[in-house]
């Protein structure tokens, strides 16, 4: 059985949405309620990997960063959509443990299911 590109978008959305209700974040809608953006960055996501299969957690974050910015998102103290302005829009070093975390999870996610 092989996945789509969109099941593991799924499945590594809900990993993330369990990860931050785990750390307190409740902001995470479901998959079935998460907007068209969301749903496009986590493909996104998936294709830089399929594209640069020796990419670690950094490159992960540095891709969404450059997609964010082409976007027209910035930095903000909170995620807000509405205004495009996330508080993750920086740098991976510049990211806290916990938040680096997130990308180390969608890497082994989407690299594990894309083996299958």
């Amino acid at each position: 059985m092989k996945l789509t590109h969109e099941e593991i978008a799924r499945v590594a959305h809900e990993a993330n949405r369990s990860y931050c209700a785990a750390m307190g974040d409740h902001s995470q809608p479901p998959w079935e309620h998460a907007p068209g953006w969301q749903k496009q960055s986590a493909a996104q996501g998936i294709q830089f990997l399929l594209e640069n299969p020796l990419a670690g957690p950094s490159g992960i974050h540095e891709s969404w960063l450059e997609d964010k910015k082409r976007d027209g998102w910035k930095w903000g103290p909170e995620k807000r959509p509405e205004l495009k302005e996330h508080p993750c829009f920086i740098p991976y070093k510049e990211l806290p443990l916990e938040q680096r975390a997130k990308d180390y999870i969608f890497l082994a996610i989407v690299k594990t299911l894309l083996d299958i």
